[in-house]
């Protein structure tokens, strides 16, 4: 039995000096409750931003507007279809939803508080509503709130046909595939991974003495520092090209946008997230704290850009995060220029952000990376 103890309080002093170890078994599982706790507990989003363009202009329209506002998920502005669809286009608006004309012949005006009356006319009229599929989680909750209300308003016609009926319009006017919306943000995180985990190699190298010893020979420094930039640039372009062609052969993946700035982008955000991996290097003394800086620097991108779960749908405490993370950016770009999607933000910001970061954390790793 004091065998027994002896060993096993070895072996916990053991694992308490491992930290990696720690963190994963105890602090990583912890951080995950934590983050997907805060997302997924809160009262959910803000209303999303709507169009709302009636062209019935009856007392019935009216009413029916007065039910989508009712739901408190819907903030509705007025307009026109053409300036609607070109805010939606800008990002201001999550949908559009147009009230075409006849609505009033198939109801009547609402009667107190209570719902609308049935008129006469066999065919439903259809309420268009425009979403951008390239915010499929955006869109899909806004289809069932739309259809909801449609269907308590014809379950209120009782005794008759339904009298209106969804007809969902994509923002997009090109023929694109669902499977493309999904590609720039797998693209996206896989550019941020092949960057931020480039620290590991790094930090495992300077363990064994391969950078003082690249150091101490009449190779400059830059020349180095270059030379492993390059290499994980050609894996970032080999790897978009993987990504991009397999899902166009698998899933007929088709990309509208201008390649050239899509390479652009795609160049961008490699060298961002490789200088963030040398910051990640220039701070992690062992390749098992490396892991573990890696780790945490790594989820809260995945989770909290927008490129899984819509920024909309965080808690607003983690909102202003989101906003600062540069994959946020880095994913947005390439929604809107693989296969235009909304911006979260205009080209020139996603660029002016992800040079930013490239910046400050080119001059940190200069300052603070050790070679030996």
């Amino acid at each position: 039995m004091n065998a027994l103890i002896s060993l096993t309080l070895a072996n916990i002093r053991s694992f308490l000096r491992d930290r990696a170890a720690i963190f994963w078994t105890l602090a990583f599982p912890i951080l995950f409750v934590i983050l997907f706790g805060s997302i997924f507990s809160s009262d959910g989003p803000n209303a999303f931003d709507v169009g709302w363009v009636d062209q019935d202009g009856t007392p019935a329209s009216a009413g029916l507007r007065q039910g989508f506002e009712g739901t408190g998920l819907l903030h509705l502005t007025d307009g026109d279809e053409q300036s609607t669809l070109a805010q939606m286009r800008d990002g201001d608006l999550d949908a559009v939803i147009v009230v075409p004309d006849g609505v009033g012949e198939v109801l009547l005006p609402p009667i107190g508080a209570g719902g609308l009356v049935g008129a006469s006319g066999d065919q439903p009229v259809s309420l268009l509503l425009y979403t951008d599929p390239s915010q499929q989680t955006t869109s899909t909750t806004i289809q069932q709130i739309v259809g909801q209300v449609v269907s308590v308003t014809n379950q209120a016609l009782s005794g008759r046909p339904p009298v209106l009926a969804v007809q969902p319009q994509s923002l997009q006017t090109a023929d694109i595939g669902a499977a493309a919306y999904f590609v720039p943000s797998i693209l996206a995180m896989a550019l941020m991974q092949l960057g931020v985990f480039s620290a590991i190699p790094l930090v495992e190298q300077r363990e064994k003495l391969i950078l003082k010893r690249l150091g101490a020979t009449p190779l400059r420094r830059w020349t180095l520092v270059s030379s492993n930039i390059a290499m994980r640039l050609l894996i970032a372009l080999v790897q978009s090209v993987l990504i991009v062609g397999i899902g166009a052969a698998l899933f007929s993946v088709t990309i509208v946008g201008n390649l050239l700035l899509v390479a652009g982008f795609i160049v961008l955000g490699s060298i961002t997230f490789i200088s963030i991996g040398y910051v990640i290097a220039s701070y992690a003394r062992t390749e098992e704290s490396a892991n573990a800086l890696t780790s945490i620097v790594q989820f809260p991108l995945m989770f909290l850009s927008g490129i899984f779960f819509p920024i909309d749908f965080m808690p607003d405490f983690l909102r202003p995060i989101a906003t600062l993370m540069p994959l946020t950016y880095l994913g947005d770009a390439l929604r809107q220029v693989m296969v235009g999607g909304a911006p979260f933000a205009p080209l020139p910001i996603d660029a002016l952000v992800l040079t930013g970061w490239l910046v400050v954390s080119f001059l940190i790793s200069a300052r603070f990376f050790r070679w030996q």
